[in-house]
């Protein structure tokens, strides 16, 4: 029987919905999501961040979770011994990381957009007196939601790409968040020229940008932010494709 594309994706959407880790994974992403943004919406008493930066303030926990839900679809199997089973299925071996990829990616971004949605709309009720509030036909407002959901499904992808190219659920877990937490800790011991220089460009820093509603001169512009955290997504998954396809499972 011919494998076709969608075939290999219909079979990789399968495993990933038929796991009750992927819902309570997921459900646990949205749930940081709404009450770390409710949480800093209702307390938070400053001037330096506007309404929905403080809605969006609990993305980096989510980012974490989804992206720890797809470095385990991207190494559950190799784990398990059934990656044999699934690459004699499919012998070209690229469709199988690439159907992981887009079925991680793609529930990823449409669970997190509404989540980054519910965040807005629940920390907007409880917002502190203190803070001004924004509507979403304000500038920028629709951008940081949409963006929040886009951001966090490319980490789901991040997730699958390191997964499949270090084999480990461990190792590709303790890999994403030393880029997205680490890493930006580090850079900021370094000498404050080369921290300025390089801070905007890191993987969660950039990424960030998108869902951020105000910039300065140290931040990359929202889309171009984005762009370059998708970029490094891209390099991971051209380097788990070359293991995939050079090396035995």
């Amino acid at each position: 029987m011919k494998i076709t594309a969608g075939g290999v994706v219909a079979a990789e959407w399968t495993k990933f919905s038929s796991l009750r880790s992927t819902w309570i994974t997921t459900g646990i992403s949205v749930l940081l999501l709404i009450a770390f943004g409710a949480i800093a919406s209702a307390s938070f008493t400053g001037d330096n961040l506007s309404a929905v930066d403080l809605a969006l303030s609990g993305s980096t926990l989510a980012a974490l979770t989804v992206g720890v839900l797809g470095a385990l679809l991207g190494a559950s199997e190799y784990t398990t011994g059934m990656i044999r089973a699934t690459l004699a299925a499919v012998p070209h071996r690229l469709p199988v990381l690439w159907s992981k990829s887009l079925v991680a990616g793609l529930a990823s971004v449409v669970v997190m957009t509404a989540g980054a949605f519910a965040a807005f709309a629940v920390s907007s009720a409880v917002l502190n007196d203190d803070v001004a509030g924004v509507a979403l036909g304000d500038d920028g407002v629709l951008r940081a939601l949409i963006g929040a959901g886009l951001y966090l499904g490319l980490v789901a992808v991040l997730g699958v790409a390191l997964g499949m190219l270090v084999r480990s659920s461990a190792g590709a877990i303790a890999i994403l968040a030393g880029l997205l937490l680490i890493v930006p800790g580090l850079a900021a011991l370094l000498p404050d020229s080369i921290s300025d220089a390089i801070n905007p460009y890191l993987p969660s820093n950039a990424g960030n940008a998108v869902m951020t509603l105000t910039h300065g001169d140290g931040t990359l512009a929202p889309w171009t932010g984005l762009a370059v955290f998708a970029g490094y997504v891209v390099v991971i998954l051209a380097a788990a494709a070359y293991r995939l396809k050079k090396t035995d499972a």
